[in-house]
């Protein structure tokens, strides 16, 4: 036997060390090769490490959230050695099976002529690897929060049904698979506090009546207490809003938006080029109305490096678009958006979606952005105080669209209205600057024509 040490691989790109975030094995366990051992990650990019060798988990090298150096000790794996194996087989094949070292000749079995044990053992061979490929592709789909989770609830991944893209397990699943087989009581806890008398029923003269109250598990004490690490993803956006807002002085300013006639535009679009062009949001109206604006106010698509007091001024348009995942909330770039038109952003924007929640997106697609929209779509509130994504110095937040009565033309008729709340690094960007910025891109929105004249 022997011990295989597996070191933190370099992932490249100038990275030193990474986090680790989930453990898929534990001491003792029997590992494959190829078997996925961990999960890492480094600027919000989950990569898998699998393991070279087959063999038996001797030790791990660091606990969940805990951040490794490329090349420290991750893991130790005991292995076969396979010199003797290889020895007995010569030995066999020439004859000489009495220079074979007796624990290895211990291992073959005599009632077996040698052609047998070449068959035997090849079949042995090809049953193992049939064995290591159906685990393999058995083995459930999942992101490493997850996995983390049913980790947590004492959940088997096996069990439950995945109804993500190619049966990936999402979190809804492991809510739906805990509800139909998990208690809703802690065992051992009793519900009932007595037993109420039947109606009519009196007690003896002896005895006083008694009135019994039953309670609803609805209104049952509970002390449980759940901790949960901030690791990960989470970690990576609670640093990062941390530093936003110790760094940055917000300003916010929301300004009310009449998008009736957008929207009418945008149904129209559909209608005639859905089919074959794909449907069209919202906020790729919204995102070409910025990019229009920000001509006329290019120190709002900037990124400030405070700390060697440079502002770098973009003449491109890298829009960041905050996209929530399983993993958390993640800010994918959609690059130039200066050169595309309404369906390239519309098309651009669900790639990078679905990238992101699949956790199939890059380090590069995570980064460069010179200015942000975020928006929780029909969550999206009256207004909100959104986050800079530092450096960036501006970030436009959308909210919900509502239909209410509006004095239009003397009269009061029904229009469709939306917030924009957005906000601004007050070092660089004056507050008049940040109102004249979404006022340009109000009269975009609210007379649309103006999206298509250069």
């Amino acid at each position: 036997m022997g011990t295989h040490t597996i070191k933190m691989p370099d992932i490249g790109e100038g990275i030193a060390e990474v986090e680790l975030v989930a453990w898929h094995v534990k001491p003792g366990d029997v590992v494959k090769e190829d078997q996925v051992l961990a999960d890492v990650m480094t600027d919000k990019a989950n990569v898998e490490i699998p393991s070279p060798v087959n063999g038996t988990v001797l030790a791990l090298g660091g606990e969940v959230g805990q951040v490794l150096a490329v090349g420290s000790e991750l893991i130790r794996i005991e292995v076969a050695e396979l010199a003797e194996a290889g020895a007995v087989r010569r030995a066999e094949k020439a004859g000489v099976l009495e220079a074979v070292p007796d624990r290895a000749a211990r291992a073959l079995t005599p009632a077996l002529s040698q052609g047998e044990r070449e068959q035997e053992s090849d079949r042995s061979t090809h049953a193992a690897a049939a064995r290591t490929t159906q685990e393999r592709e058995q083995r459930p789909i999942a992101s490493p929060s997850v996995r983390r989770r049913a980790w947590e609830l004492g959940v088997e991944l096996d069990h439950v049904h995945g109804t993500g893209t190619g049966g990936r397990i999402m979190h809804g699943d492991l809510e739906v698979h805990v509800a139909k087989h998990g208690s809703t009581l802690p065992q051992g806890r009793d519900a009932s506090v007595g037993v109420a008398p039947k109606l009519g029923e009196r007690s003896s003269a002896a005895t006083p009546e008694v009135v019994t109250i039953t309670t609803s598990p609805a209104y049952a004490e509970n002390h449980e207490q759940t901790q949960i690490p901030v690791i990960g993803v989470r970690r990576k956006i609670a640093q990062k809003m941390q530093e936003s807002k110790r760094r940055i002085p917000h300003f916010t300013y929301v300004e009310e938006i009449d998008v009736t006639d957008i929207e009418q535009l945008r149904a129209q679009l559909n209608e005639r080029f859905g089919a074959k062009r794909g449907k069209l949001t919202m906020l790729p109206f919204i995102a070409r109305a910025m990019v229009i604006a920000l001509r006329d106010f290019p120190q709002i698509n900037a990124r400030f490096d405070d700390e060697a007091g440079i502002v770098t001024r973009y003449g491109a348009a890298h829009i960041g678009v905050a996209t929530q995942t399983d993993a958390g909330l993640m800010v994918p770039v959609m690059r130039h958006a200066e050169s595309r038109d309404l369906w390239s952003m519309a098309r651009e924007v669900t790639r990078l979606a679905d990238a992101s929640r699949a956790g199939k997106v890059t380090r590069d697609e995570l980064t460069g952005s010179t200015i942000t929209i975020t928006s929780l779509g029909a969550l999206g509130g009256i207004a909100s105080t959104p986050v800079i994504n530092h450096p960036e110095v501006a970030i436009v937040g959308v909210n919900r669209i509502v239909e209410r009565p509006v004095y239009r033309h003397g009269t009061i008729v029904p229009r469709k209205l939306m917030n924009l709340s957005s906000s601004f690094d007050h070092r660089v960007v004056d507050g008049i600057d940040a109102a004249k910025f979404i006022q340009a891109v109000r009269l975009l929105l609210e007379f649309p024509t103006g999206l298509f004249v250069d």
